[in-house]
């Protein structure tokens, strides 16, 4: 039995697992089949709805690849030639038949209406259920897509009702709090409902909150006068009526006995002592946050999103975004100050405020445990661990609100990890609230690629702008103590809450003139409140502004003696939590880009000396600190800087390693370092521009442990420079473990030439390797050895010995990088062997490793292989449009022509480095025959590479359409001892078939 699923995204699953459904067209074939409820859909039609614009030349062709894998994938136990009876083709194209209950949304349409007539209990626990079933929304990939509209639509609406029976079930059950909980998120989502509108203001009222529950219907009022420009019905001015005047019809009806057993969906299991709240957080707390002014209709957002959370037992997200002084680090502290007076555990965690400056993470983050590994995959797939595993446990004991202020600021390693809270695959469990802060106005390519992902997470979206003209009034009227001009202000100011309270407080000391004298910006405004101090408070703000933000209360006393010179600083607002943070940060940047540049040097470097006397462990901040401290700290700096970024690789942090080794200086040590935590986070070319720098040194030999799986290098030129580097080492006094290391890189860099240095180097290198006991050196000098097995046609079985061995190695030893490439090795080399079924195991094998240790560049691998398992010019194009952006040149250049060859294509494009093996073909189909001989007679030895089959066998082509018979026997010399395998199989990305084939035509 096949079932699928298409809430969230599209999935298929049989009898043996979740079914391998290859790329984004494949899905969507599936997809527009399920969308059309076993009614046949013509191959036109799915044509035009895979490339509604240009569809390419063969893609009928490829509609047909498709299905046929579909097929594959979704009856494994099918058997040969059996037509299928799941995925049919009918004239004029294919239908989808699964059994009603067999796909999500049928099923859910089906238990919707068979709770129509039930009563309350019986109706409660299936609607529950159902409601389970929505994993995301329906076709969530294919929401853009016109042929999935109208059917989203419809679900969409089926699940609002579904949500309203439900509430309206709790109701009549009397569990009206409840109710209130779902249908407060629920009328956000739908604010054009008015019967959701009805049933919230009822479960109000019921839950003794007539106040909110004529809120509610207000709110109502003006939404539907805002985006309709009509009234509420009879049934909500009935309600209101009702409401005000206390009418006995609203209460509670006797609740009906119903058996035993739990009727409320799923979620957190608590202890009868555990401090959880036992209401909505959305209706607990003040009204308002003292302070914060009209931002009530975002703060009710966030706690909906709080209610969302607990009544569902699953973490939410919400992002806050805003110009600077937009008030979004007040609104989430208002939102923490309610949550945890209900009874949650909130914990801020903040970005640097600049660079090189150290983070400050949430203490429910814990940091990963356990010995330091040599991995850096490892230590990430640790570090995410840890994190999930940490906030998961915090939301056992009681809701959580986790807050990541100013996300702007933030690294690419901090915001990986809060993706990663909201992944697929392992996520977060249970009630928490991830709140992110962040400036629209900065948004960088790692805060980019964030939202991106936070996108598939549907997170609440809070865009705050300018205060309007009453807020702005009544916060100017709380600063000030009485009204001012309030025109005047918000002109002035544009509603921005940091602006209206600075200038507010400018106004109380010095009275209306200030409006009208003060320059008309909010930098100008700070600057003239901050003159009118003590000289002894700006000094000692100054210095605090040094520290960042938080102001760390140990070196803060270290630099300044006197505590009480901020006294007026707190006194006037510019400091909080005694003087030890900032009100707002626009005060801090300020007073530091006011600081002179002698000035600023002085006080890191006091600052840095503070902490290397105070806490000489934090080397980030002390490598912060001495950096900005000016030349004569700099060698300090770099040293400080090293160690920090040695620790955030230990922490399995690529990203704030880079950050680190960025400050470490230039000394070979540091560049490698550099490049060493570049081509972890995917940043190939640069990392190849640091080695060819430090290639003379000889830390570029031994420094860079990332394994190679093609055998032609990316980048010639360093390849050179590491020959001449390692073939230096080598002359000179080495110890052993050393020479190995050299003897493994030597070899790495003359993978795919005909230089016997290479194949001698691999061989001294496993020797050594094997008596050191360094897993890892050994599992170097296999990659090594690997790549120098291409000397010769026929050696696939010896290659597969060696991803064996590699693969038990790196299992054992915890090294996952290497434990992929096994599996790749294995992939190819059964792929050579004909043994399509073994290299599919490794293919799925590699690709799990790769998705749990975040190893993006094994998909393109996998996905070149589904292209050779299945070929066709569709999947080679899309296969290599995946290589393409993977900066991998040594590996792209020309592989695509070579590719479409296969399936009878002759592309215009390049053929790169296999042109002269193609070009006696060419020449015939150009019917130049003498020209074909002279060229296939001139051949260069074939590059010992995973292809040097498949060049053979295209010389062995044309020889045989020349009928050149001292070439044909030649080549079938040549190719015998691969009588075996199938002509460029090896290489994982394309076959010319099997090479007894050819040898039967050479013969």
């Amino acid at each position: 039995m096949t079932r699928f699923g298409v809430f969230g995204p599209v999935r298929a699953e049989t009898g043996a697992g979740p079914a391998a459904l290859q790329g984004a067209r494949q899905r969507a074939v599936l997809a527009r089949l399920v969308v059309a409820r076993g009614r046949v859909v013509p191959v036109g039609v799915l044509v035009d709805d895979l490339w509604p614009e240009d569809p390419p030349r063969g893609a009928v062709a490829a509609i047909r690849t498709f299905v046929a894998d579909l097929r594959r994938a979704l009856e494994p136990d099918r058997a040969p030639r059996r037509p299928s009876a799941l995925l049919v083709t009918e004239p004029p194209g294919y239908a989808l038949r699964p059994a009603a209950g067999d796909v999500d949304a049928w099923r859910f349409e089906a238990a919707v209406e068979a709770t129509r007539d039930l009563p309350p209990d019986a109706a409660l626990p299936r609607l529950a259920e159902a409601l389970g079933w929505w994993r995301g929304p329906a076709y969530a990939e294919f929401a853009a897509e016109p042929w999935a509209r109208a059917e989203i639509d419809r679900l969409d609406e089926l699940r609002a009702l579904a949500v309203e029976r439900h509430a309206a079930a709790l109701l009549a059950l009397g569990r009206p709090a409840e109710a209130a909980t779902e249908l407060q998120a629920h009328t956000t989502a739908h604010p054009l409902r008015e019967g959701a509108w009805q049933s919230l203001a009822l479960a109000l009222y019921r839950s003794g909150r007539q106040g909110d529950a004529l809120a509610a219907l207000r709110r109502a009022r003006t939404v539907l006068a805002e985006e309709l420009g009509i009234d509420p019905g009879p049934a909500l001015r009935t309600l209101e009526t009702d409401i005000l005047t206390q009418s006995p019809d609203l209460d509670a009806p006797a609740v009906p006995s119903r058996s035993p057993g739990p009727s409320r969906s799923p979620g957190p299991s608590r202890s009868p002592a555990s401090p959880g709240p036992s209401r909505s957080p959305a209706s607990a707390g003040p009204s308002r946050s003292p302070g914060l002014v009209g931002r009530d209709r975002e703060l009710g957002r966030l706690r909906l999103a709080a209610a969302d959370a607990v009544s569902h037992g699953r973490p939410v997200l919400a992002l806050v975004s805003g110009e600077p002084g937009a008030g979004k680090t007040a609104l989430v502290s208002a939102l923490a100050a309610d949550l945890a007076a209900a009874g949650w555990t909130t914990s801020w965690g903040h970005a640097p405020e600049h660079d090189g400056a150290p983070a400050v993470h949430p203490d429910v983050l814990p940091p990963p445990a356990g010995a330091p590994v040599t991995d850096p995959a490892v230590a990430r797939l640790r570090r995410r661990r840890a994190a999930v595993a940490g906030l998961t446990e915090a939301a056992r004991t009681a809701p959580v609100l986790l807050i990541a202020d100013d996300l702007h600021r933030a690294d690419a390693g901090t915001l990986e990890l809060l993706t990663d809270l909201f992944s697929e695959r392992d996520p977060v469990r249970g009630p928490v609230l991830l709140t992110g802060t962040f400036r629209g106005t900065e948004l960088g390519p790692p805060l980019t690629a964030a939202l991106a992902a936070f996108a598939r997470a549907e997170p609440v979206r809070v865009d705050l702008t300018g205060l309007d003209g009453p807020a702005t009034a009544a916060l100017a009227r709380a600063v000030a103590g009485r009204d001012l001009d309030t025109a005047t202000v918000h002109r002035r100011t544009g509603g921005n809450p940091f602006f209206v309270r600075e200038l507010a407080r400018l106004v109380k000391d010095e009275g209306d003139a200030a409006l009208r004298t003060v320059p008309a910006g909010v930098r100008d405004v700070l600057r003239h409140r901050l003159a009118q101090l003590p000289p002894a408070t700006r000094t000692a703000l100054g210095v605090a502004a040094v520290l960042g933000r938080d102001v760390a209360p140990d070196v803060l006393a270290a630099l300044v003696p006197d505590p009480s010179a901020l006294d007026p600083a707190v006194d006037a607002g510019f400091l909080t939590d005694g003087g030890l943070r900032f009100a707002h940060v626009l005060t801090r940047d300020t007073l530091y880009g006011d600081l002179s540049e002698l000035t600023r040097r002085a006080w890191h470097a006091a600052a840095g000396d503070a902490l290397i006397r105070l806490d000489p462990s934090d080397a980030a901040a002390i490598a912060h600190h001495l950096a900005h401290a000016g030349p004569a700290h700099a060698q300090a700096a770099a040293r400080y800087a090293r160690e920090a970024a040695l620790h955030a690789e230990h922490r399995g942090d690529p990203h704030e390693a880079a950050r680190h080794w960025r400050r470490a200086g230039t000394d070979p040590t540091a560049l490698m370092g550099l490049a060493r935590a570049l081509a972890v986070t995917g940043h190939m070319a640069e990392a190849r521009r640091l080695r060819a720098a430090v290639a003379p040194d000889p830390a570029a030999l031994t420094a860079f442990d990332v394994p190679a799986i093609w055998p032609r290098n990316d980048d010639e030129r360093l390849s050179g420079l590491l020959v001449t580097a390692a073939t230096s080492a080598l002359s000179g006094p080495l110890d052993e473990r050393h020479r190995g290391r050299v003897l493994s890189t030597l070899a790495l860099e003359l993978r795919g030439s005909t230089d016997p240095r290479g194949r001698r180097a691999a061989s001294a290198a496993e020797r050594i390797a094997r008596t050191t006991g360094d897993p890892v050196q050994l599992a170097l000098a296999l990659n090594a050895r690997y790549m120098h097995t291409f000397h010769r046609p026929g050696l696939a079985p010896a290659r597969a010995a060696i991803g064996a061995e590699l693969t038990d190695l790196a299992a054992r030893h915890d090294l996952p990088t290497f434990e992929v490439l096994g599996h790749l090795i294995r992939l190819q080399s059964a792929a050579a062997l004909g043994d399509l079924p073994t290299a599919d195991t490794h293919a799925t094998a590699a690709d799990i490793l790769a998705t749990r240790y975040d190893l993006p560049l094994v998909g393109v691998f996998t996905t070149l292989y589904a292209a050779l398992r299945h070929p066709s010019e569709a999947a080679y194009r899309t296969a290599h449009a995946l290589l393409a952006r993977a900066d991998l040149p040594g590996m792209a250049e020309g592989l695509l022509s070579l590719s479409l060859l296969t399936v009878d294509v002759y592309p215009d494009g390049d053929w790169g480095p296999y042109e002269p093996w193609v070009r006696p073909l060419l020449l015939i189909r150009a019917g130049r025959r003498d020209e074909a001989l002279g060229a296939l007679r001139s051949l260069p030895p074939s590059p010992h590479d995973a292809l040097l089959e498949a060049r053979l066998c295209l010389a062995a082509r044309a020889a045989v359409a020349l009928d050149d018979r001292p070439t044909m026997r030649t080549l079938y010399t040549a190719l015998l001892p691969a009588a075996a395998e199938h002509a460029g199989a090896q290489s994982g990305v394309l076959s010319f078939g099997p090479v007894a084939e050819l040898l039967a035509a050479l013969a």
